[in-house]
């Protein structure tokens, strides 16, 4: 029992993290009926953020850890939110009226930029950077459960992001505005709603939420990477389209079912096929997600829509 406690516990960690991406594709998506590819990108760029404002902050002497991680979830949110509003406002609209594709093809090509650029101009970009531990390192044991202080923390907050995010959404009048934005531009635009507004601070929104998944993965794994949101990127859309593209829900649901489904493949791999490593559990969730979509192309949960005749 203390075995399969961590494997639950191992999975709703990394379930978490693929949520939050989700949950920026699905709200994209929602607001502008687009698929943002350099998302993944974006949350790299925020991980490196968060980094360099430790490395910042402990030049100026400050040694105490928790002002170290709040400066650096400051830094990557708001530079992450303000990357995202500025790909919106100077790529993302001006192709609105253009063929999906474009979109599609100029958000693939940015996020290369992105990635590249990190690469490239970060010192020693090209190697893994190791990320500060600024959480409690203190843990309980029960049995074979190891329940680490740092991990419980990050879990508890991606819980309560992606709560707020979706307070944010249902109880607030941005996310009546937001809402009614995904429903209807046009007639949203009519009732008075700075369609354009609406539009930055949502993708503002999804991208600092990203840019917090980068950290927390950052925190988890203790390094980062340029090429750490190609990979966060592939599973955050896979668990959108899973959950249900256009359905916040949907997202959280296969940003878990995701997890799930690679920590079970981590386990039961090995044990049914002794030659076939843990390695191979990617490989084994993305089989089964493609499995599902076969089996329901509009996702677990489809998005409601209506048309006017």
């Amino acid at each position: 029992m203390s075995m399969l406690a961590q494997y639950i516990f191992n999975g709703l960690m990394l379930g978490v993290i693929y949520a939050m991406v989700a949950v920026g594709f699905t709200l994209f998506f929602g607001v502008l009926d687009v698929i943002k590819f350099s998302h993944g990108d974006t949350l790299m760029v925020g991980a490196f953020a968060g980094l360099a404002t430790s490395l910042w902050v402990i030049s100026l002497g400050i040694t105490s850890p928790w002002i170290q991680l709040a400066a650096v979830v400051i830094s990557a949110v708001s530079v992450t939110g303000l990357l995202g509003a500025a790909i919106a406002r100077f790529l993302i609209l001006p192709l609105h009226k253009a063929p999906p594709l474009n979109t599609l093809l100029a958000t693939l090509m940015l996020g290369t930029v992105l990635r590249e650029s990190v690469r490239l101009f970060y010192p020693d970009g090209s190697n893994p950077k190791p990320f500060p531990a600024l959480l409690p390192t203190g843990s309980m044991e029960f049995g074979s459960f190891i329940l680490r202080a740092d991990s419980l923390i990050l879990l508890i907050s991606g819980i309560a992001a992606i709560t707020g995010v979706h307070l944010l959404i249902t109880r607030t009048r941005l996310g009546m505005a937001i809402r009614a934005v995904a429903q209807d531009g046009e007639t949203a635009r009519l009732m008075g709603i700075n369609f354009e507004a609406v539009v930055l601070l949502t993708f503002a929104l999804g991208s600092g939420l990203a840019a917090l998944a980068g950290v927390m993965n950052g925190l988890y794994y203790s390094e980062i990477n340029f090429s750490v949101g190609l990979l966060l990127g592939v599973i955050g859309f896979a668990a959108a389209i899973l959950g249900g593209l256009g359905n916040i829900y949907g997202a959280i649901i296969g940003g878990f079912l995701f997890a799930g489904l690679q920590v079970f493949g981590s386990v039961a791999l090995p044990a049914l096929f002794p030659d076939v490593a843990s390695a191979y559990k990617d490989v084994f969730a993305f089989a089964v997600v493609i499995i599902l979509m076969a089996w329901k192309p509009t996702g677990l949960i489809a998005e409601k829509s209506s048309e006017r005749v």
